[in-house]
């Protein structure tokens, strides 16, 4: 009984603090408009439990938009060591999941992706990406703080249009 106790109750505030994830924003440049608009009225990132947090110090959730420059990286390392445990990170647009358009292989100033210097939880690739996909990549978040380890995702099978314009051809 003690077991099945403690389990539920730790369950009950993963729950609990999957709901209230403070986040702290370290901005590029073009990705941030793009989480604006997500944290905006028309998609309101706030229902699903998402608080702004000026202090990285009181932050749940390290929310990286963008390109992160190479001058830069030292700082970013600095603010996720300085971060309360337990903490997570998201990195939001290609620059800031692989470097994109500005990696160093490609003769840019910027770190190759986030995860070079700090370890991320969550990717959202997009560039820019959609409002949508970082409220997919939220969920996910939450998924993970909850502990939820197999994450269901929608399975669709898409057929390839080359088969169905081939079954087209051969019925008639």
């Amino acid at each position: 009984m003690n077991h099945w106790l403690n389990r539920k109750t730790g369950e009950l505030l993963d729950w609990a603090r999957s709901s209230a994830l403070r986040y702290h924003l370290v901005r590029g440049v073009c990705c941030g408009d793009e989480f604006v608009q997500t944290v905006a009225a028309r998609y309101d990132l706030e229902r699903f439990g998402a608080q702004p947090e000026s202090d990285h110090r009181a932050a749940d959730v390290l929310v990286v938009l963008g390109t992160v420059s190479i001058r830069a990286a030292g700082d970013l390392e600095r603010l996720y060591r300085e971060m309360p445990e337990p903490k997570w990170v998201m990195a939001v647009g290609t620059c800031a999941c692989s470097g994109g358009v500005f990696a160093p292989a490609c003769g840019g100033e910027v770190i190759s992706g986030v995860a070079s210097v700090i370890p991320v939880d969550v990717f959202v690739p997009g560039c820019p990406p959609r409002p949508e996909a970082i409220i997919d990549g939220w969920i996910l978040l939450q998924r993970k703080v909850r502990g939820i380890s197999e994450v269901t995702l929608n399975r669709r099978r898409r057929v390839p249009r080359e088969t169905l314009l081939e079954d087209e051809w051969s019925a008639t």
